[in-house]
């Protein structure tokens, strides 16, 4: 369960200030949204898919992908470690990740991981240790702050090039044919301009409604190019154009009855989302067999710190600008340790 932290202390004054003023809550200067973002060009040529040659899925899965998106075969990285495990030891990875670097080009900015299992690494999420090293600066005991990404809210193109990190991004799923569905919605979704909205549940769950604070911000600013329902309620069911969905909740039910654009991203703030499989609550992958083409979790208590979560303002403001779903949402995440990316990377559907 999320715990209570001393972070509300200092977030109490931005979010009276939500509630007198409708103005998005921001530590500093640092962290405003930047006005005319260029829009990414992170393309295949920039992608490396790592692939588990000990697991058969993962091969299938990374044959597909390569497939579909046009990787060269240069960035296509080989290892080889024992699939089905949840929690990979910090040894081991540290093995495979030094193989990794020695095969990947200097020109790679960002990893595709072509499994499901492991997506935790020691007290981190495999993702983070792939983008950064096994660094257990990115880990809590406890309620804690953890290392900030150099990534968040930037208008890097290069993330490689410019902080030595390449994000990496999941892709999950229960079997082959949900894997293969999730990668041709995020092509389908590629300059599509696609109709839609975007739904955000301010939920009756105190603890893990932190991020409704930055709804009011949201609806001011983007209901001009979007369509922004902020809603007070546990559920939403029966809607058939969601292209974003940030809720707050332990358990999210009816996900199904709706349906997704191609590249929509959809995600809830609860402790072990990013357990993908064997979680006592709701795991991630759930949006994902629902139709979404993106989502995020915390592999270990995170405890209720609103900047190890995905912040739906930068998420929505970079995606409408033309960024891949990787980097709009990877960008949205201060405190990325603890967190799993999940989705089809290079999804883009409002490249213009």
């Amino acid at each position: 369960m999320l715990k209570p932290n001393t972070t509300r202390r200092w977030l109490s004054l931005p979010l009276l200030l939500i509630t007198a003023f409708g103005l998005l809550a921001v530590g500093n200067a640092d962290t405003d949204i930047p006005e005319n973002t260029p829009p990414s060009v992170l393309g295949p040529q920039h992608l490396a898919i790592v692939i588990n040659d000990a697991d058969p899925l993962s091969k299938s899965i990374g044959e597909y992908y390569i497939a579909k998106r046009g990787i060269p075969a240069s960035n296509v990285i080989h290892v080889s470690f024992k699939p089905g495990i949840n929690n990979m030891s910090p040894k081991t990875f540290r093995a495979i990740k030094g193989a990794v670097d020695r095969q990947t080009p200097a020109s790679v900015q960002a990893y595709a991981l072509s499994w499901t299992a492991p997506y935790r690494v020691g007290c981190m999420s495999i993702t983070t240790a792939f983008a950064a090293g096994y660094d257990e600066e990115f880990c809590a005991i406890g309620c804690k702050p953890t290392r900030t990404s150099p990534y968040f809210n930037t208008n890097s193109t290069r993330p490689f090039t410019d902080f030595g990190w390449r994000p990496a991004i999941m892709l999950a799923g229960d079997n082959f044919e949900s894997v293969k569905q999730l990668i041709d919605r995020g092509v389908a979704a590629d300059w599509s301009q696609p109709n839609g909205s975007a739904y955000l549940l301010s939920t009756s769950n105190k603890e893990r409604n932190e991020r409704a604070r930055f709804y009011p911000g949201i609806q001011m600013m983007q209901s001009d190019r979007f369509n922004i329902q902020v809603l007070h309620s546990d559920i939403l069911k029966h809607r058939t154009d969601v292209m974003f969905y940030f809720t707050g909740l332990a358990s999210v039910k009816s996900i199904d009855t709706n349906r997704y654009r191609p590249g929509a991203i959809a995600d809830h703030l609860t402790s072990t989302g990013g357990q993908l499989t064997g979680s006592k609550q709701m795991s991630s992958l759930r949006w994902l067999s629902a139709g979404a083409t993106g989502s995020y979790g915390t592999v270990v208590e995170p405890c209720a710190f609103v900047q190890k979560f995905p912040r739906p303002n930068v998420v929505i403001d970079r995606y409408l600008n033309g960024e891949t779903l990787l980097e709009a949402y990877w960008k949205s995440v201060e405190w990325p340790g603890q967190g799993v990316f999940i989705g089809e990377p290079l999804a883009t559907p409002f490249r213009k």
